[in-house]
């Protein structure tokens, strides 16, 4: 048996029989399983039938040599981390060089020597034994994400409240499996419709697990609400117990989130909102042409313990058209504010109004030219129109 009690598979790859049986003879005196090749070509052909976990290539060989096979093997994805050890005869330095150049994990001259091959032999398969063990990890680690990215999505509505004569959009796209950003929109007693679109400071498995603490809280106390309680007071009793909780409860944590979260009168148009050190809405007011910038009323949820934040009011006439994002949308679409704002008003102003072609345009904007590279922020989209 080998040293640690684990068998590995070698492939012994040589033109001459007496060479493959010395070698095979010496492997598996060390506790391992042997195959043969004659040539590159069958050695090729062999490592993409099976699974092997090292193998021993000669140099000097018919139909394909050993250079050329251990070119192949490494530009293999499906082959490229088996390693490779080159026994060869030829001991030139520059034959060395070349084999390592090409990726070769060691080499070995013959006529070589049981017990440096068996080190050869060990310092290799043990590499190998960390690199499976580190991709076996990166995949659990992978399978747990989905599971959190599947979760995290069953966090979002799914479907977004039907109202006469409004018409609703929204999108969330994590950079990473998850994410911080999230967005809401539910019907409150009375018939009002609230919206959130916020962002949780941070990436990743922290910021998720906050997003879902951020966004199952607020939805908590807003439906908490009497059909006779004022949109002002339902508002600012909703953010201000969400700010105290986590600021006092995981304030050391340092966790926060910014967050546009407004509560609508679908009959009179009225619309009462509160920006906690979010990124500005934008109400275009189609009567007009002119688009207001709805800005922050207040810091960011969490911060500290008393914060308040002002109630702000827009109301909607027919055709007015809101659209709430988070800074992903704003980084992506320029580098500066002026440039990302510009980017959107354009859309907004050029858009048809209604909001899933709003969405779309603005996402299609966003994503251009960043093809096959991760992206930085989460994108998170929310748009309301009151209809014409």
């Amino acid at each position: 048996m080998s040293p640690d009690g684990k068998i590995a598979r070698l492939l012994v790859v040589d033109d001459l029989e007496v060479n493959r049986d010395l070698l095979s003879r010496r492997v598996r005196r060390l506790g391992h399983e042997t195959g043969f090749a004659e040539n590159g070509r069958a050695a090729l052909e062999q490592l993409r039938a099976s699974h092997w976990d090292m193998v021993l290539l000669d140099i000097t060989m018919p139909e394909m040599d050993g250079y050329e096979t251990l070119r192949r093997i490494k530009e293999d994805p499906q082959l490229n981390e088996i390693p490779v050890v080159m026994v060869s005869a030829i001991d030139e330095i520059e034959s060395v060089v070349r084999c390592l150049e090409l990726g070769a994990d060691d080499y070995l001259s013959k006529p070589f020597n049981a017990v440096i091959l068996q080190a050869r032999i060990e310092s290799s398969l043990n590499k190998k034994r960390l690199a499976d063990q580190k991709q076996a990890t990166l995949q659990a680690l992978s399978r747990e994400l989905e599971i959190g990215r599947r979760i995290q999505q069953g966090f979002l509505p799914r479907q977004l409240p039907l109202i006469r004569n409004w018409k609703i959009a929204a999108l969330c796209q994590p950079a990473r499996q998850v994410g911080g950003d999230f967005y809401d929109a539910l019907i409150l007693p009375g018939d009002r419709l609230a919206i959130v679109v916020a962002d949780v400071c941070d990436k990743g498995v922290g910021a998720a697990l906050y997003m879902a603490l951020f966004r199952s809280l607020l939805r908590a106390m807003l439906i908490q609400v009497s059909e006779t309680e004022a949109t002002a007071d339902t508002l600012g009793r909703g953010i201000a117990s969400l700010n105290d909780y986590i600021a006092i409860e995981h304030g050391q944590e340092n966790m926060f989130a910014t967050m546009f979260v407004g509560i609508l009168d679908p009959d009179s148009g009225q619309f009462s909102y509160i920006n906690a050190g979010h990124e500005p809405a934008l109400l275009h007011k189609r009567a007009s042409g002119k688009v207001e910038r709805l800005p922050p009323t207040g810091p960011a949820v969490g911060m500290m313990p008393g914060l308040r934040h002002t109630i702000a009011t827009a109301p909607f006439l027919p055709g007015d058209c809101l659209l709430a994002f988070t800074d992903g949308v704003s980084e992506a679409l320029g580098d500066t504010d002026a440039q990302s704002e510009a980017a959107l008003l354009d859309l907004l102003v050029a858009g048809s109004g209604e909001p899933d072609a709003l969405l779309a345009s603005v996402l299609s904007r966003a994503t251009a030219g960043i093809e096959g590279r991760s992206r930085h922020d989460d994108i998170t989209l929310l748009s309301l129109q009151r209809m014409a």
